[in-house]
Order: C-alpha cells, then sequence, then structure tokens
C-alpha cells in the first residue's frame, strides 16, 4: 500500500519536495517526511551517527510538522504554551553513517487531554527499506506558571490540520 505525504524542509537549507510516494507499511501513517544529511560531526569514532543524535532528528521531524500546521516552536511559546517532553524512546534498528541523507517521519496524536505524541521513523533515503530507528516523544502542555493545560486550540488544529494534509 503506498500513500502521498508532505515531504520536504526549508529550514536547514534542504530542498523542497512538496510530495513523496512512501511504499513501506510502517511509513503510511507518517504525517510528515523531513530530510536531513549526517554530518561528520554527527558521528562517533566508529563512523557510526552517535546514538543521541537520534533524539535530535525527532525533534527537526516534530518541529516540522509544527511548520506544516501553521506555527513554530517559537510562535507556540510566545503564546505562552510550553511542550516539555516527558517521555522519550527510541530503537536503533540499522546505523545511519557519515553522509547518509536520512528520511524522518513524524505523526501526532493526542494521548488523554493535556499529552501530546509524536512517533517517528527514520529510513535512508537511497533505501527506504533500511530502517534506522523508530521512536516517540511524549509532551505535556504548560502554561506560563509551570502548571499543566489542555493543548489550545490553535496547536490542536494546526497538528490535526498537518496531519490530514
Amino acid at each position: 500500500m503506498s500513500r502521498k505525504v508532505f515531504y520536504g524542509s526549508d529550514t536547514f537549507g534542504i530542498k523542497d519536495y512538496r510530495f513523496f510516494q512512501m511504499n513501506s507499511l510502517s511509513f503510511n501513517e507518517a504525517s510528515y517526511v523531513a530530510e536531513y544529511r549526517v554530518l561528520y560531526g554527527d558521528t562517533d569514532t566508529m563512523g557510526q551517527a552517535y546514538y543521541a543524535n537520534y533524539l535530535k532528528w525527532f525533534e527537526i521531524g516534530r518541529a516540522e510538522l509544527f511548520r506544516k500546521g501553521g506555527f513554530s516552536y517559537r510562535e507556540v511559546e510566545e503564546k505562552g504554551i510550553y511542550l516539555p517532553v516527558i517521555e522519550a524512546f527510541c530503537k536503533y534498528h540499522e546505523p545511519a553513517v557519515y553522509d547518509d541523507i536520512i528520511l524522518i517521519a513524524s505523526k501526532f496524536t493526542l494521548e488523554r487531554r493535556i499529552r501530546l505524541r509524536f512517533d517517528y521513523e527514520i529510513y535512508k533515503k537511497n533505501n527506504l527499506t533500511s530502517l534506522v530507528a523508530t521512536g516517540y516523544t511524549i509532551h505535556v502542555c504548560l502554561n506560563r506558571q509551570k502548571r499543566p493545560v489542555r493543548p489550545p486550540a490553535f496547536l490542536l488544529e494546526g497538528l490535526q490540520r498537518a496531519s490530514e494534509e
């Protein structure tokens, strides 16, 4: 089964692709796919991407999903909403190495009333059957006083809109 999803980024000077044909079954649920080239500084002495960078790449996917929804993290924070990570998970399937171009697929779901969940899959662009990592982050919405609040309408609507396109 295949599905068209939005693909591309202008944040990191990467080419802007409008649609990318996803053929992998697990990729079908992605709301957004960002592209990133693994830098030499992203690797360890074995030439593989350092394990903590995968969480950074998840953030790239999440930030681009926000932009697809019509706003940035900065704009959310300017409205007095903060989204700290309260849980993160990453399963490593195959290493990414220097100069690999990876695709970061992101998907949003509302979990409970104040939690936002983002699921991620990372693939190598030159081989979409090459699953690099999967994972998720769960965020809670906090107000300026750092108290838990329900996600505001603009945030939910933007993320749901980004997920439906």
